[in-house]
Parts: C-alpha cells; structure tokens; sequence
C-alpha cells in the first residue's frame, strides 16, 4: 500500500473511472484518453524493487548443567554411658547398752568391844615377918578358828540362740529380647525427565510482497497489484524433547532387628540364721572361811615368899576393864553395769553402675548434585529486506507503448 504514495495523478484516475472497465484492474481504457496523453514529454514515477540484508536478535534457550551443594541428614548409632544408681543391702553389726545388776562382796574391818576382868595388885608394907605369896602372870599365845561365811561370784559362760531374718541374694539369668534399628542401604530407581533436543534446519517460504505493476492494454497503460514469487530460507530451529531417565539412588532404610540378650535379675530370699551367742551369767555361791585369829592368855602363878624385914602385902583387886577386838565382815554391794550387746542392723548403700545405651544422632552430609539450568542467548539472524524504490521515468520510454494503444 505505500506504493500508492507515488502515484496521485493515477489514484484520480482510478477513482473516475467508469464501472465498466473494472476489468482492466480498475483502470478506464485510454481509448478514451486524448492524443496528447501519448506525447513523448510526458513523465512518471515508478518504484523498483531493491534488497537488503539485516539481522535480527534471536533468543535461544540453552540448558547447561550446573553442579550445586546440597545438605542431607544421615543418622548415626552412638552409645553413650549412662549412670544409674542401684541399692545393696549391707548388713552391720551394732552395740546397744544393756544394764545390768552385779552383787560385789566388800569386806570390811569393825571393832567390837570385850570386857575383861583383871586383878591389880596392892602392896601393903608390914612390920613383922610373914609369909606372903606372890602372884606372877604368865601370858600364853594361842590361836582360835573364826568361821564366817562369804559370797563369792562364779562366772558361767551360757549361750543363747539368736534368730535374724537375713535377705540372701539369689541371681537367675533370664532372656530377653531386646529389638534395635539398624540403617541398611537400599538401592532404588526414580524417573527423571531431562530436557534434551536438537538443531532441525527447516525450510520457511516467505511469501513476495505485493507490487503495483504497470501493464499496457488496449485502451492504455493500466495498473495493477501483482505478487512477487515467494522466496524459500532454510533456518536452524531447536526442537525441544523430554527425555525420561531411570536413575538409581541408594537411601538408608532403618530395619528394625531382634535380638535375644540375656541378662540377669539379683533377686533377695529371707533366710533365717541362727546365731548362737555366748554371755557370761555371775552367780554368788555362798563360801565359809575360816580364819585363825591369834590371842594372849594371861594366867597367875602364885609363889610363896618370906620376909622378916617389912614386907609387902600384896592383895589383889578385882577390876573390870574394856578392850576393842577386830573383826571382819562381808557384805554385799549391789551394783549398776552396763554391757554392750552386739545386734544386726541392715541398710541400702547406694552405688554408681555404667550402661550403655544407643541412640540415633542426625548428622548433616554434603552431596555434590548437578541440575540443568535454562540460559538464555541471543544471536543475530540474518535475514533478507525488500523494499521499493522510487525512480522516475519519462516519456520517450513510453513511445512504442503508446503506438501499441494507438492500434
């Protein structure tokens, strides 16, 4: 249509012409023209098909692979230590005091008194002679027995029989079954569609552009539109295909085991001991004793005496005298002991015990992966331009034509 541009003189005749000679694309016969229509100084202007080559910007999608660093987690088995605190029964031996009452035998020494009588002597002096008897005291040792009786102790060792009620530890070994996780590798496929293609060169026919042309007829030069022959290029087009793939991957897949494990069980059984303790049991057993007490006797000896000179009569006066004698005596003293009695005493001392236990600990691993990333890139595409040129052309050109409408 921007052919028409150039032509206003032929645009008006083509809008007066008649509707009869519409078969001559739309343009009147120049039958009907004047004589000086044909005259050689007539000029006009025509276009002429001119080429050229430019380029355009093509954006291709590419798809290159890219390596990247992923995190997955991977759980491990780890045993750790854990303390537990246990009981045991320890059986300890304790005194208690126990009183008791103990007869002691304390002798002691009292005085008792005696009384004794005595003859005292008195002496008279006389002047004459007499016969007078003298009286001389002899003394003589002698022992007597004392009796007496005493308690003496006897200790007499007994034994008793002590019942205690002791927890005895029995131990029997039971089975028991224990079921633990165990991460074994398993291999598995999954589909992965991955974007490949190729690069298909393709014919295009482009069409020719419509051209204005001027073509003689009878009644004159007449204009027309005519269609350029169309042109075949050849371009490389990439053709897009998904392809599915079987990829293997290994994944860790917990299994859970069983495991029989025997163990023991500590398990405490009364038991009765018996114990047989000795004590001492003190008795006082009745003992007599006799003692020799040594003792003086004074007896009188009469003798008889004569003087002629003075003399002394001696007579005797009877007196009565009192003298302290020792004695012993035993008696018995009570007295208040105590003695410590042994008994069992039983207690829970706790320990410390170490076990083992597993868990699983998640740990992070990285994996190197590669993906296929899109890119886009541009390249130029040549391609070939028609567009018209205007030249003008005048008459002289024009001259045979003009003749040919003449006939």
């Amino acid at each position: 249509m921007s052919c028409f541009k150039y032509f206003p003189v032929l645009g008006m005749v083509l809008l007066l012409a008649p509707a009869a000679n519409a078969g001559l694309c739309g343009v009147p016969s120049y039958a009907s023209c004047p004589t000086e229509a044909c005259n050689p100084t007539c000029c006009y202007t025509t276009c002429r098909m001119a080429t050229e080559t430019c380029y355009r910007t093509v954006c291709d999608t590419v798809y290159e692979p890219e390596t990247y660093t992923s995190k997955r987690t991977v759980y491990e088995t780890v045993t750790e230590n854990v303390e537990q605190t246990c009981y045991r029964t320890v059986t300890e031996t304790a005194y208690r005091e126990e009183p008791y009452t103990v007869s002691r035998p304390v002798t002691e020494t009292a005085m008792r008194e005696e009384k004794y009588c005595v003859q005292r002597p008195v002496m008279e002096t006389h002047v004459q002679e007499r016969n007078y008897t003298v009286q001389r005291q002899v003394w003589d040792d002698q022992v007597r027995e004392c009796k007496y009786t005493i308690m003496q102790p006897v200790v007499e060792t007994l034994e008793r029989e002590c019942r205690q009620v002791v927890m005895r530890p029995v131990t029997e070994t039971l089975q028991q079954e224990r079921c633990y996780t165990v991460m074994r590798p398993e291999t598995r496929t999954r589909c992965v569609r991955r974007l490949t293609g190729q690069w298909v060169t393709k014919q295009h026919v482009i069409p020719g552009c419509v051209l204005p042309r001027i073509v003689c007829g009878p009644c004159g030069p007449s204009l027309c539109r005519t269609q350029a022959p169309p042109r075949t290029i050849c371009r490389r087009v990439w053709c897009p295909r998904v392809v599915q793939q079987q990829i293997p991957y290994t994944v860790m897949v917990p299994q859970v085991c069983k495991q029989t494990v025997p163990y023991q069980v500590t398990r405490y059984v009364p038991e009765t001991i018996v114990k047989k303790i000795p004590y001492q049991v003190t008795r006082m057993v009745p003992k007599e004793m006799v003692q020799k007490i040594p003792y003086r006797t004074c007896r009188i000896v009469n003798e008889t005496k004569t003087e002629r000179i003075p003399y002394q009569t001696c007579r005797y006066v009877t007196e009565e005298k009192t003298r302290q004698i020792p004695y012993t005596v035993c008696r018995n003293v009570t007295e208040q002991l105590v003695r410590k009695v042994p008994y069992c005493v039983q207690k829970q001392v706790p320990y410390v015990t170490t076990r083992q236990v597993c868990k699983q600990v998640p740990r992070e691993v990285e994996q190197t992966c590669t993906r296929m990333v899109a890119k886009q890139v541009t390249r130029q595409v040549p391609y070939v331009r028609s567009y018209l040129v205007p030249e003008t052309v005048c008459g002289s050109a024009m001259s045979g034509g003009c003749n040919a409408c003449g006939q």
